[in-house]
């Protein structure tokens, strides 16, 4: 009977092992929080959302959209919506100290989601999500608030222009969200 019992829990555990699908490459990445020394692991915090990621900077005409991504993530993030910031200085629009930046995101544009230490987005120094994303798309940040809008299994990767606002991506976001 012991043995039955042993052979059962093993054949349990078999079965979850197995069900439990593994990240998509895309998401086999991590980075520290805007100023924190907390390490996002995207695997663990966004494996099966939806993800809009967004190149953002504190000083570009662009800069408001943070109010239409804080508003999206309110609308859809018990729905799986995650929207995640990657400050950065490509266009020489983001300021040195993280302070700063936060200040921006938090304070003047009351943003909850998650907001990532500055980083390269584009080039050779590019961080590797941002790489991975680019490999993906083709599509490399032309100029701030470039964003890429990931499917739940992270095999689909849409880019879209700094001049697309957060509003009119509304609907792709919600049909993201609805396809099972």
């Amino acid at each position: 009977m012991k043995i039955l019992i042993l052979l059962a829990g093993m054949l349990l555990f078999a079965q979850s092992a197995a069900s439990e699908e593994p990240c998509s490459d895309l998401l086999n990445y991590k980075m520290s929080k805007l100023r924190s020394s907390e390490q996002l692991d995207f695997c663990q915090a966004f494996k099966g959302k939806v993800i809009l990621a967004v190149n953002t900077a504190s000083n570009c005409g662009y800069t408001p959209q943070f109010k239409g991504l804080e508003a999206l993530y309110q609308k859809y993030k018990d729905q799986g919506l995650v929207v995640v910031g990657f400050p950065s200085n490509e266009f020489n629009q983001e300021f040195d100290e993280p302070e700063k930046t936060a200040k921006v995101c938090y304070i003047n544009y009351g943003v909850t989601f998650h907001m990532l230490e500055k980083s390269a987005v584009k080039g050779a120094e590019a961080n590797a999500f941002f790489k991975k994303l680019i490999q993906t798309t083709g599509q490399a940040p032309e100029w701030n608030f470039y964003k890429y809008l990931i499917s739940r299994d992270g095999t689909s990767v849409t880019a879209f222009a700094s001049n697309v606002t957060p509003e009119q991506l509304d609907s792709k976001i919600n049909s993201l969200l609805m396809a099972k």
